[in-house]
């Protein structure tokens, strides 16, 4: 029962903390503003009106009663004490009474004022019109033989002070809230900025000042992120740096033995070595590379088409066929991209004669495929591929002159700009390659 009543209020509240926040200020504050009204507007208010408008009505029977009288002198001098002290009009007149009451709707006060007259004289002897009038009611009743007409304020049977009323505690509580959304927008604010940190770390850009503000369990957590970024930084740079130096270093044993061979007379054996001494350069390559992504690179806005018109330009090969019609600019690292894409596009064109690459606009992510006709890769191997230093040795192989990095470095430069890589079989009948970025 009360997991589907929470299931229930999930779905209509916020989902951000700061309106959740100011639901648990605001609500109370108006809860208790709506309290305090009924309370004043039933206990106070309407039992006043009652009285004020049982009184009037009990006047109006006083006069109706002294007409009946015939004693014109009384009925004179009574009807002058009422125009001087109670702003009291009244006429006999010789008119019927009408049938159709004017009143508004939804108004206690006149609700109370039929309510009294329909006790005090009976049904259809009695009239009044609160509309038409602007601080005025008018009531007719019927007296014995005679039709009395009555004209008095509107105050007379409604207090002036529910306005005032509903002034003095609508307006606090409007201030009140206020005050409290400048508040929870500096209290949420250090959170969204640490939120912001984090997405941005997780995307590869690395955060050279962050600054933590907020509470003190804000600014704590905020401080433990800023040093774990600048640890993961620092581990990175430190791998990067030695994998580059390594690769650097055994690059002068290999033109030493490079110098060697050409000195060998026998062609077969110096062949033979220069082929391996070409997949040691092919493999040191790979190491390079990899390290190259995690290089430090700064973002920038970008357009994915003029990167696709680059890397054409530069391969310049009939056979890569692009099909992009989206202009689609988002932030992100530029070198890392186009080496990314670069991969992906020389492996297709490796293993198969044509490679087509196509991009789609979806919500707010760049959807790209490439598709080629080569032999493609079996199903068990999609998740494997994506391993370091991993090789196929069957009909195809991603990474058949290096050491298994290809697509190790395509991922991670994926993930890094907070998109996702997946693979499957191409219409063209050979693998496509989707990549999912976000803008």
């Amino acid at each position: 029962m009360f997991s589907g009543l929470n299931n229930f209020f999930k779905k209509f509240l916020p989902k951000g903390l700061f309106y959740r926040s100011l639901i648990i200020v605001a609500a109370p504050i108006i809860l208790l503003q709506l309290i305090v009204t009924v309370v004043f507007f039933d206990s106070i208010w309407i039992k006043a009106n009652k009285g004020m408008t049982r009184s009037l009505v009990g006047e109006i029977k006083t006069l109706s009663d002294v007409y009946n009288s015939e004693n014109q002198n009384q009925i004179n001098y009574i009807t002058d004490i009422y125009k001087r002290n109670f702003d009291f009009v009244i006429n006999s007149i010789d008119e019927s009474i009408p049938v159709k009451v004017f009143e508004r709707r939804f108004s206690p006060m006149d609700r109370s004022l039929r309510r009294e007259l329909k006790s005090t004289f009976g049904n259809n002897n009695y009239w009044f019109n609160t509309v038409n009038y602007l601080d005025i009611v008018e009531v007719r009743i019927r007296s014995g033989n005679k039709n009395l007409q009555f004209f008095f304020p509107k105050e007379r049977i409604a207090t002036s002070s529910v306005r005032l009323f509903v002034l003095w505690i609508t307006l606090p509580s409007i201030i009140l809230i206020f005050i409290a959304i400048l508040f929870l927008k500096n209290q949420t604010r250090p959170i969204s900025n640490l939120a912001k940190a984090a997405q941005r770390f997780g995307k590869g850009d690395y955060i050279n000042e962050f600054r933590p503000s907020g509470a003190r369990e804000i600014r704590n957590a905020a401080y433990e992120f800023d040093r774990m970024a600048k640890r993961i930084n620092r581990h990175l740079n430190q791998r990067s740096e030695m994998l580059s130096g390594i690769s650097h270093d055994l690059r002068t044993p290999l033109t030493r033995l490079k110098l060697q061979l050409a000195m060998i007379n026998n062609q077969q054996i110096s062949s033979n070595m220069s082929k391996d001494i070409d997949e040691m350069e092919n493999m040191l390559n790979d190491y390079l590379q990899f390290a190259k992504t995690q290089a430090k690179e700064n973002t920038e806005k970008i357009n994915i088409k003029n990167i696709f018109k680059i890397i054409e330009n530069r391969m310049n090969n009939p056979n890569l066929k692009f099909d992009i019609k989206n202009e689609i600019s988002f932030y992100g690292r530029k070198n890392a991209l186009e080496r990314c894409f670069s991969n992906i596009i020389n492996n297709g064109l490796v293993y198969g004669k044509k490679i087509t690459v196509s991009v789609q606009k979806s919500s707010n992510r760049a959807i790209i495929f490439f598709d080629d006709d080569g032999p493609g890769i079996p199903i068990e191997q999609y998740r494997n591929v994506f391993k370091p230093f991993f090789r196929l040795d069957k009909s195809r192989s991603l990474n058949k002159s290096g050491v298994g990095l290809g697509l190790a470095i395509v991922e991670d430069i994926v993930h890094s700009h907070g998109g996702n890589i997946q693979l499957s079989k191409s219409d063209m009948g050979g693998l496509q390659v989707k990549i999912s970025l976000p803008f």
